[in-house]
Formats: structure tokens, sequence, C-alpha cells
């Protein structure tokens, strides 16, 4: 298509160039062949005063001879002889300068009266027919090289040559940028396109170009949304159903521990131990497809009140703790705090965190929530007196490099971690000051990294609980029996 188009200008500026250049070259000529003559005219009326007084040989000699035509030979006077005179002598005619022109075409002009032109050696001659004061014709001849006639030609041709020469360059350069802004485009939305087709689902093209274009660009941007927005929300509807399982699951699993020893009580547990696993396959079935949308900007309504929805998931996992017998405190919700995570992906994070407290801490071991808002970021801490987790780095690892490790699937850290990255944040596990875990999630606000520096939440959580405050950590009473998952 960029091809073409610079070939139909092409064409067409040629055309141009070649009906205007053609005609103006020939008129440029016309013009030099009169300006060379209108001058030969002009120099012919100089000798014309001189004819009208005399016709003396010597007097009309000088007078040729003052002229500069004359002086270069190129001027000359044809006289005719003069009627017998009354004693019956014959007069002499006088031809005086340089003949060029034929006596027949000398006398041609003599008896028409008229100006003639006439072609001749090395150029032309203008002759000028002059009224003599016996009555009779005199012939001005004044030659014209036909360097002179053509004087000036060749330049304006060249000129007109350079200027269409530059202006089918001007207009091909011209074409391949308009060829280049129409193709681009299409080139650029049927490689989208492509890519969309290979899942590829965060591309989306620049709306650049011509109208058609652009609108086609608009068009193709709306039909990626709606498909981003299709797959997410069948996406979310998943993540949703398993989250919802995972909560009355860990209650189910708690009551089913308390059943005793018998045949049923171990059918009981099998049967939740196998429904977990299937949940678990549906949360990591949903996680590797996430990535086909990494990349897609989310708009202003993906965030969500982290400070409502924190008060929303601990008044649920509240009722479990009472019936544990676990002090709950949390702290940091009483005002708003927006934060760029959506409602769902929140809560299903603190209900992973949460489950982990009930899972892997005996009955009766107190938990702390506290949200801290810096400005720039909030941090949401996490804190249990359990046993705490002897390597936290392995934890964090877990849900990324192996899985399928017995125990522990890694996937509710990994839920985790993915809500804090997707900000510019990051999850951190350490030792809290109650004794046992403490979980630190950093949600950036405006995409910030995370400040290495921020300490103290843990003492003011320890605070809360009414705890003394100590120099060194409590080191691990033994090695906890599984990671967080």
């Amino acid at each position: 298509m960029r091809w073409a188009l610079v070939k139909v200008c092409l064409a067409v500026t040629a055309m141009v160039v070649i009906a205007f250049a053609v005609p103006l070259g020939l008129v440029i000529r016309e013009m030099a062949s009169d300006r060379a003559f209108s001058d030969a005219e002009r120099q012919a009326a100089m000798i014309a005063p001189a004819l009208s007084i005399t016709t003396d040989r010597e007097e009309l000699t000088r007078a040729v001879l003052s002229t500069e035509p004359g002086d270069r030979g190129r001027l000359a006077v044809h006289v005719p002889a003069p009627e017998k005179a009354a004693d019956g002598t014959e007069g002499e005619a006088l031809d005086i300068g340089t003949r060029r022109a034929s006596p027949k075409d000398v006398a041609t002009v003599r008896k028409a009266g008229r100006a003639s032109i006439t072609e001749v050696t090395d150029g032309f001659a203008l002759l000028q027919p002059t009224a003599l004061s016996t009555g009779d014709i005199a012939v001005v001849e004044v030659f014209v090289p036909e360097g002179e006639v053509s004087n000036g030609v060749a330049t304006a041709w060249l000129i007109l040559a350079g200027v269409g020469v530059a202006l089918i360059v001007g207009s091909v350069a011209v074409a391949d940028r308009l060829g280049v802004r129409m193709v681009q485009p299409a080139q650029r939305l049927a490689g989208a396109a492509h890519d969309l087709g290979e899942g590829r689902l965060g591309t989306r093209v620049p709306e650049e170009g011509p109208t058609e274009l652009r609108s086609a660009a608009v068009a193709f941007n709306s039909m990626a949304d709606q498909v981003v927005q299709l797959l997410a929300n069948e996406r979310e509807l998943a993540a949703d159903l398993s989250h919802r399982l995972r909560t009355p699951l860990t209650v189910l699993r708690l009551n089913a521990a308390s059943l005793g020893e018998s045949p049923a009580a171990d059918q009981t547990r099998a049967a939740v131990e196998q429904l977990e696993h299937e949940v678990d396959t549906i949360i990591r079935t949903a996680r590797e497809q996430r990535p086909q949308t990494q990349g897609i900007q989310t708009g202003a309504g993906a965030g969500c009140d982290a400070s409502e929805v924190i008060r929303e998931r601990m008044g649920f996992w509240s009722a479990l703790a009472e019936d544990e017998g676990r002090e709950v405190r949390l702290a940091g919700v009483d005002r708003t705090v927006r934060i760029p995570v959506a409602r769902p992906e929140l809560a299903a994070a603190l209900d992973a965190l949460l489950g982990n407290v009930f899972r892997h801490t005996p009955e009766g071991t107190a938990f702390a929530v506290d949200v801290h808002h810096s400005g720039d970021a909030v941090i949401v801490l996490v804190s249990d007196a359990g046993p705490g987790i002897t390597d936290p780095e392995a934890a964090l690892a877990r849900g990324t490099t192996n899985p399928g490790t017995v125990g522990s699937t890694g996937l509710g850290l990994d839920i985790v971690r993915r809500v804090a990255e997707s900000t510019g944040g990051d999850l951190r596990i350490g030792r809290s000051v109650l004794g046992g875990t403490e979980v630190r999630i950093w949600i950036g606000l405006h995409g910030t990294s995370p400040d290495r520096g921020r300490r103290g939440h843990g003492r003011r959580v320890a605070r809360r609980f009414g705890r003394p405050r100590r120099k060194e950590p409590r080191t691990t009473a033994g090695p906890a029996t599984s990671g967080p998952s």
C-alpha cells in the first residue's frame, strides 16, 4: 500500500511537471528570441536619422561605425541607386558595412516596405526598411548571432528541470510519509490482533493515524477491554468461590479435629482434607492464568477501602476466635484508607493469613491485625503469639518454587505476595513481639518501593496486648510442623 501510493504520486507529479515545464520552456525560448530581435530593431533605428539627411558614402560610413553593432561588423546599409539625372547619368547603389543577407531578400524587403528576418550563416539578419529624403527606400541590415537568440535559454531550462526534479522528489517524500502514516497504524492493528489471538490480553493499539484507523483502534481497544473484563469476571468468580470455600473449610477442619478417634471421625477428616485439596487446585489453576492479564492498567474504581474490608473479615473470623478462646486485637481501621487493590483480592489475602493463624497455631493463641498509613503506603501487620516459623525465606519461596510441598500448598502466602507486589510493595515474614509470626504486607499507593527502615509496628501491637517490650526476640520453642500456606 505504501509503495503503491508513492508510485501514484510519482506518476501524477511527473505529468504535472511535464505539462507545465515544456510549454514554459518554449515560452522562455520565444522570449529570448523576441528580446534579441527587439534589440536589433533598436540598433537599426539608430541609423535612420543619418539616412534621412544624407546618402553620402563617407557620411553614412562614419554614422555606421559610430554605432556599437556597426563597430562590431554587424550593421550594414543598402541604399538603392538613384534614378537617372537630367544630364542622363545614373547613380550608384551604396552597400555600407558587411553584407550577409542575399540581394534578393534585400530587394523583397525594399519592395514590401516591411521588416523581415532571414536566416543567414551563424545567425539571423534583421532587414529594416527606411525612407530616404529622395523618396527611395534604403534597407538597414542588423546581424543577430545565433547565440544571442538563445541567450539564457539553456540556463532557464536547467532551472526548470531542477525545479521539476525537486517537485518530484518532494512529492515522493511527502507521499512516503503519508504512506507510513497510513500503513504503520494498520500494521500495528494487525500485529495487536495477532497478539490478542495468541493470548496476550494486555495488547493495546495507539489511537493514531487517519480518522478511519483511529476509529478501528478505538474499536479494537474496546473489544480487548471487554474480553479482558469477561475473563476477569470468570476468574474472579472462580477465586471468589474458592475463597468462600476455604473459610468454612477451616472451621470444618477444626471442628473435625475435636471429634476424637473413631472411623467416622477419620472419614470426616479425610473428606475435609480431600475437599481442601480440591479447593487448592482451583486456586492454583486461577493463579496460573492470572499472568495473562498482567500489564493491564486498572481504573480508579479498582481500589477499595482497606479499613472496611479488614473490619468485615475480622468480624467473620472473630466468631471462630471466640469459640477457640483466642484473644483478638484490631487497630488502625478507624478511618478510610484507600488502596489500589481490588476488594476481593484484599479479602482473599487477609483470609489466607488469618486462616494460617487458625491452621498452624494452637487453640487459645492470640493474634492481632494492625493497619498503618504512612502517606505513600499502607502497611498491614498480622501477628500471632504462636510457635513462629523457623525459616521465613523458605515459607515465602514455597508458593512460587515448590507449590507441592507436603503439608502446605504455599498458595496462601503467594496470593498475599501477589497483592503486595502488584502495587510496588512486598511481603515479609518475621518474629513478632508476641512471640510468634509477624507477616507484613507493604502496599504502595503510588507504585513506590518499600521503605526498608519502617520499624516499631510490632511494638505497638505488643503494647495493645499488654506485653512488655523485649530487647531481643524470643527464640522459637521448636520447629513448626509446617509453614503457612
